[in-house]
């Protein structure tokens, strides 16, 4: 899952694109609103952490050009602001939810599994797929009972064709979920990790469960 933060404040900032990229989610980072509105503009996010107060253009004011863009990424607002007026403002203004600073790393990343769960329909945090469980808030992941060991990339992978479970998802949508901005979108390692996925969801003996759907993605289906 690829996370956008943004946040002016550089020890908070640090603090929470390293609690977001241990939990296996590739991260953005950027520390001004202008930034932040060209990195959603180009950018495929499942999930924007936003500080309220950012120079150039102010949290609130990206949400409202977002909305107005019909971009429904959900929007985690972050501020120090705590009246109820002000939560009112920042939910009317199109975040999804919101959280008050000083904040638990800990609760902030049930949050963002939360807002990442309810973009995909998904309100339950263990996901199966006809023999396949995967537990995203453990990040552990059976198969007809048996666990199977994933990598971080392995499992941030199948997290998301888990999440679009039935849908072809393309390549392309695939790297830009996963792997952000920075990487190379030309090298082949989404057909490689596919590859490992299929080759570890099939060692007990099942379907390799990830379809091929040429000239479009992959499709990951249930066991027959």
């Amino acid at each position: 899952m690829n996370i956008l933060v943004a946040e002016d404040y550089a020890p908070i900032r640090r603090a929470v694109q390293a609690a977001l990229a241990e939990s296996g989610y590739t991260v953005d980072s950027v520390s001004d609103g202008g930034e932040a509105r060209w990195a959603a503009s180009t950018g495929e996010y499942d999930c924007i952490v936003l500080d309220w107060m950012l120079p150039t253009l102010s949290g609130i004011d990206l949400v409202r050009a977002l909305r107005a863009d019909e971009d429904s990424t959900p929007v985690l607002m972050l501020t120090a602001r705590d009246a109820t007026e002000d939560r009112v403002q920042g939910l009317d203004s199109g975040a999804d939810d919101y959280l008050v600073k000083p904040f638990a790393l800990e609760e902030l990343l049930a949050r963002v599994r939360a807002l990442v769960r309810r973009r995909y329909a998904s309100a339950c945090p263990l996901v199966s797929v006809g023999d396949l469980d995967v537990d995203t808030v453990g990040k552990r992941v059976h198969r007809a009972g048996k666990p199977i060991d994933l990598t971080a990339r392995e499992y941030a992978l199948l997290h998301y064709l888990v999440l679009r479970a039935g849908e072809v998802v393309s390549r392309t949508d695939i790297w830009n979920h996963l792997y952000g901005l920075i990487d190379d979108s030309h090298s082949n390692v989404v057909d490689v990790y596919i590859g490992y996925l299929r080759r570890k969801l099939a060692a007990g003996g099942g379907s390799p469960m990830i379809r091929t759907i040429r000239g479009q993605g992959y499709v990951l289906e249930g066991t027959p």
